[in-house]
């Protein structure tokens, strides 16, 4: 090795002053002498060009680029935070798909009153650079939960299992249905739960909070749940818990033609669309601490009565269009991300009255509000939550 340094170093300086005929002969000889290849053997001779032991004069001087302005400057990165801090600090790919769509909103309801030229670079601006620009802000935000689920042996037979690849998403109606548990880490004496149905189809996410995981509250948040839907509950499919696993909703699925299926014991990737759900919804807004009173449960409904508009009409989603294995590398490739509002009206499954009620509903709604009103719930939580560590 050392004996290829020593020639490199003597050949350098005559390959920098050398013609181009010249330098490919040097190369042609350097590959002889030292077996390298002749992209290997160009680069080496391009460093030791450059090297300090060469005299002064035949040193390559090195360009220092001059920097460039900023394309984005800080009034673009101020209203991007702004729609990113509204969208639950989407990813670029998702904050992207929506950027003209939130810009209309936010602007019809006073928010914001971006300039054309401002406009137009909010348009302009791509999801890698959206990501890169917002990085050093995600990286200062960044919980693993736990399962309460408990399995419900009564009924199993009478409720047939449907698995993740079993799923016909092309039609608004079926939804899959979880528990999330509020119980601070310590799972000892009743705490506040929260069902969230999500629509397999169109993503249309409802989370309800409850008293805890009685099935009396399930069969009522799925009652109240099913009468304030936009579109009909063709099917629910649930986990294998007590709280689902039982007489009294398979007995209220029976009489309102409610398709009712579970999934496998164990397999979570059966109930993917909704354990997604449990994290981006409900662990991002309410966290993980415990939530017991009577008021702690009020302050929830609230919350999720303002988060379920905000997901469901404002907030993008991707789905998962195909899966492919080549060798040991998956192939994932995704739709382009829009909301469970937009995708419902593309499903034509609503009536024309429907779909006038559903968007002068959109048309009325403020984002920003939206997530001011969320932020405020998330606060009164945090104080009650304090509060109550302190009498503790």
């Amino acid at each position: 090795m050392a004996e290829r340094k020593a020639v490199t170093k003597v050949m350098a300086l005559r390959y920098r002053r050398s013609a181009k005929v010249e330098k490919a002969k040097m190369l042609d000889e350097l590959v002889a002498l030292t077996g390298w290849n002749r992209d290997y053997a160009r680069r080496a001779l391009r460093r030791a060009a450059t090297a300090p032991s060469l005299p002064r004069g035949s040193r390559r001087k090195r360009k220092t680029r001059r920097a460039r302005p900023p394309i984005y400057d800080d009034e673009v990165m101020g209203v991007l935070r702004y729609l990113w801090v509204i969208l639950d600090f989407a990813c670029g790919k998702r904050l992207s798909a929506v950027m003209a769509e939130m810009l209309d909103a936010l602007e019809r309801h006073g928010e914001i009153n971006p300039s054309p030229e401002l406009r137009s670079k909010l348009l302009a601006i791509s999801p890698a650079t959206i990501d890169r620009r917002l990085a050093p802000d995600r990286r200062r935000m960044q919980l693993k939960g736990r399962s309460g689920t408990k399995p419900g042996s009564l009924l199993k037979g009478q409720i047939p299992i449907k698995t993740f690849s079993d799923w016909d998403d092309t039609s608004p109606g079926f939804f899959q249905a979880d528990l999330v548990g509020h119980d601070g880490g310590n799972t000892a004496g009743i705490f506040a739960q929260t069902l969230t149905l999500t629509d397999v189809a169109s993503g249309w996410t409802e989370p309800r909070a409850l008293k805890n995981k009685a099935r009396r509250w399930v069969i009522e948040a799925i009652d109240e749940i099913k009468a304030g839907l936009p579109f009909a509950l063709l099917g629910i499919d649930s986990d294998n818990g007590s709280e689902f696993i039982n007489a009294h909703l398979l007995s209220y699925c029976e009489d309102r033609e409610i398709t009712f299926t579970r999934g496998r014991p164990y397999r979570k990737n059966d109930s993917a669309h909704v354990e997604q759900k449990n994290w981006a919804v409900v662990r991002q807004a309410v966290g993980y601490a415990r939530y017991e009173t009577d008021e702690e449960l009020a302050v929830l409904a609230e919350l999720y009565g303002h988060l379920r508009l905000l997901t469901n009409f404002f907030c993008p989603q991707a789905k998962l269009v195909s899966k492919s294995r080549e060798g040991a590398r998956v192939i994932r490739r995704h739709d382009r991300p829009t909301t469970p509002y937009r995708r419902l009206l593309d499903s034509a499954v609503l009536t024309k009255v429907q779909v006038r009620q559903l968007s002068a509903l959109y048309r009325n709604l403020n984002p920003a509000q939206l997530r001011r009103d969320v932020a405020h719930c998330q606060r009164r939580l945090r104080e009650l939550t304090k509060a109550k560590a302190q009498i503790a």
